[in-house]
């Protein structure tokens, strides 16, 4: 499948917060992150919360949009514990309005298997500016 056309630049995503996320621990709470990609080989991640079903984030991430990758942002919430990690849940975005000059500004579910309930959700703001009009540096000579 190719991918759609759209302007390159920067997409600014803000992960504020997530809440009722499935508990996955069995004594104790979630620790949860989130982590977020565009483009499978760049992928970011919130910090870690403790003990909290919970967490807020308040985190900004910033990813070059480039010709070629797919019109979705993909979220993956998990749990950090001793032995590893435990998949809460996770979610996509489309692009398309936001490439388009809209701002996402919303709560986005955690579907469970077959989307008969929720692992929670996560509440996120994503913008995009066009190359064209990110702002310049320029340097002076003394």
């Amino acid at each position: 499948m190719l991918a759609q056309k759209h302007p390159e630049g920067v997409l600014s995503v803000t992960i504020y917060e997530a809440k009722d996320l499935k508990d996955q621990d069995m004594i104790g709470k979630n620790d949860p992150f989130i982590e977020i990609w565009v483009d499978e080989n760049h992928k970011q991640r919130t910090s870690e919360a403790k003990n909290t079903n919970n967490p807020v984030y308040n985190e900004t991430f910033a990813f070059t949009v480039r010709q070629g990758i797919k019109h979705k942002l993909y979220l993956k919430v998990k749990d950090k514990d001793i032995l590893g990690t435990d998949k809460i849940g996770e979610a996509k975005v489309d692009l398309q309005d936001v490439f388009n000059g809209s701002v996402f500004d919303e709560w986005i579910n955690l579907p469970a298997l077959l989307g008969l309930s929720s692992h929670g959700k996560v509440h996120l703001r994503i913008e995009f500016v066009p190359t064209e009009q990110l702002p310049t540096t320029t340097t002076s000579k003394t």
